[in-house]
């Protein structure tokens, strides 16, 4: 059974930093590409940042471009996304996902597996 269960949510300041980890089981993580996603109320899930099963290739999106990095550890199981100089609009439920498929997507039906999320609340 795969899991991914995402921690390091919370309530934060406008210019702050967050560290989200994102633990995986059940599967052979070093075999997937695994890629953050974001979604607000009323809203279509987000992509955020991708990277290769290899930590090698990385991809953002505009928006977090030089704020955010994900990096991976394999050896643990696990993905990291860094979230420095946060802002409000970076406010949503965050999860991590895992690809079994060639390349870096940024389709969410790219995916095979999902974690629950975890919410990150930016205040001004």
């Amino acid at each position: 059974q795969v899991q991914l269960v995402e921690f390091g949510g919370g309530l934060v300041q406008a210019g702050g930093s967050l560290r989200l980890s994102c633990a995986a089981s059940g599967l052979t993580f070093s075999r997937y590409d695994m890629g953050w996603f974001r979604q607000t109320p009323g809203k279509e899930r987000e992509f955020v940042a991708a990277i290769s099963w290899s930590g090698v290739r990385t991809y953002y999106t505009d928006s977090v471009k030089g704020r955010f990095t994900i990096s991976r550890d394999n050896p643990k199981n696990t993905v990291y996304l860094q979230m420095n100089s946060l802002k409000p609009e970076d406010t949503a439920v965050y999860s991590c996902a895992a690809d079994g498929t060639a390349g870096l997507h940024t389709n969410p039906v790219a995916y095979d597996y999902w974690g629950q999320g975890t919410q990150v609340t930016v205040s001004s």
